[in-house]
């Protein structure tokens, strides 16, 4: 008998809600919110009329023997502290889906080894809708050295505690990227740069940020030199977080006593809207003329989009079998197809600018 059960791992929590609501569309009665809290995990069951199943466990406890039986699917919402539950779904050739940003937990997935079953990573908005579509600027254009990522974030959002928590741990980080084939060493929240988001940002300046796709694509996608950055939606809180790095006081967020106090601000105050957008300029060739593909997408709540990204891929992963491996997801499927499931959720412009005669070549709006 074929295994049929999908556990989102933090299941009920505002992204993982999102994948089991969108899943059980699909799979009623097979998909389970699992987390340590089996009242939080029956309450969710019960506003889903029954059709997402609660399932109490904590995967850093140990996992029962007889977990896997019937799963054949698993996507986790939460931070891992190492690798051992997903070589344990390799290891019953269970799929798994992960939407973390953190570059140090998907380098250690991408070590594994699976034989006989399917592990997608870059799964969200960054990692995964830049990822996508950064490929969707490769593929316009007929070669690309290099792409330039920048994400906006909004700060009215109620974002997990684990997610504010990531982000004020990077505020402060060094971290080293490729260029052309050379690492180098950068600090977060330096070297600025301009662009123009869709409407209604406009122009904003962003900074550098420890994202895992600009330490992916040039793998996954072939392009040299990759960079990310990141703005908030009010200039006022990046231009503060910015300055306050240029004096050194970001590394007092390295007290856990001030890092704390801050994650607590961020948790309960909000400073900004729930608007989200990302956008990606890839530099490259089209028909021996210098070339800017710039794509970008924007909408509101992240935490939702990223949902329902994890959830296409998990549908993908659940419908039909996908080669055996690690892979990032835009090594398994295509951002045209992608987008046009979110088109109720996002909106997508892309342009592609002759750099030489500074002419706009199929502009594009959805």
């Amino acid at each position: 008998m074929m295994k049929q059960g999908i556990v989102v791992v933090g299941g009920y929590g505002q992204v993982g809600q999102v994948v089991c609501h969108e899943l059980a569309k699909f799979f009623p009665g097979n998909v389970y919110a699992a987390g340590r809290s089996y009242e939080k995990a029956k309450r969710f069951s019960d506003d889903q009329g029954g059709r997402v199943l609660p399932l109490q466990m904590d995967i850093n406890e140990g996992i029962p023997e007889d977990f896997f039986q019937d799963v054949s699917l698993v996507v986790m919402c939460l931070d891992l502290r190492d690798t051992g539950f997903v070589q344990a779904c390799i290891d019953h050739q269970v799929d798994y889906v992960d939407i973390t940003a953190d570059y140090s937990v998907i380098a250690g997935i991408e070590k594994l080894s699976p034989a006989g079953s399917t592990v997608v990573l870059s799964v969200g908005l960054a990692p995964g809708l830049t990822n996508m579509l950064a490929k969707q600027g490769k593929q316009r254009l007929d070669t690309a050295r290099l792409a330039d990522i920048y994400v906006l974030l909004g700060l009215g959002e109620a974002h997990g505690r684990a997610a504010i928590e990531w982000t004020i741990d990077n505020l402060a980080a060094d971290f080293s990227v490729l260029e052309y084939g050379r690492k180098r060493q950068v600090a977060s929240f330096t070297e600025g740069k301009k662009t123009r988001f869709p409407a209604p940002f406009g122009q904003r300046t962003a900074y550098r940020f420890n994202f895992s796709d600009q330490h992916v694509i040039p793998r996954t996608l072939d392009i040299p030199s990759v960079s990310t950055r990141l703005c908030f939606d009010s200039p006022l809180v990046t231009r503060t977080a910015a300055g306050l790095k240029r004096a050194g006081g970001l590394g007092w967020l390295e007290r856990p006593s001030i890092r704390n106090k801050a994650v607590d601000l961020m948790e309960s105050w909000r400073w900004g809207s729930e608007n989200f957008a990302a956008k990606v300029d890839v530099w490259g060739e089209k028909d021996g003329r210098q070339t800017i593909y710039q794509g970008s997408v924007c909408g509101v709540r992240e935490g939702y989009v990223t949902g329902r990204v994890a959830a296409y891929v998990a549908e993908k992963l659940a419908r039909e079998r996908q080669p055996f491996g690690v892979f990032h997801s835009e090594k398994l499927f295509q951002p045209a197809e992608l987008f046009m499931e979110l088109e109720d959720v996002i909106t997508l412009e892309e342009r592609i600018i002759d750099i030489e005669s500074h002419e706009e070549k199929g502009g594009m709006a959805r």
